[in-house]
């Protein structure tokens, strides 16, 4: 039986260190996105404060792309990523607009299962 090859790029020593912290930045910066996204929502924060956390997400972007080239990942791969940093940008206004919606659906709905007209 024949064996399979699979060509795959090594990663240098003196890449592993950035690649490390990279990765690690895009799960703090990601974290950081989310946190004062969702503070900013809830009202514990001013509205002036929404432009950090899209810095947040930006940074996250930049962190995953330095990932990725240092990692030497296909063109593919690089695509792949940069759609999950956008389906991260998006995916929390969802959930806060599915949440408000819901809460102005069923906050008309008295306890006996009617709705209040």
């Amino acid at each position: 039986m024949q064996e399979i090859l699979i060509i795959r790029p090594e990663i240098a020593l003196d890449d592993f260190l950035p690649i490390f912290l990279s990765s690690t930045f895009v799960l703090l910066f990601g974290l950081f996105y989310v946190a004062v996204f969702t503070l900013v929502k809830m009202g514990y924060l001013s509205r002036l404060f929404m432009p950090l956390a899209y810095l947040f997400w930006v940074v996250q972007i930049y962190s995953t792309y330095f990932m990725t080239d240092r990692m030497h990942s296909e063109p593919f791969t690089q695509k792949v990523m940069m759609v999950t940093m956008v389906a991260y940008l998006i995916l929390p206004h969802l959930f806060y607009y599915l949440y408000t919606g819901s809460l102005e659906k069923y906050e008309n709905i008295n306890e006996g299962g009617h709705e209040n007209v």
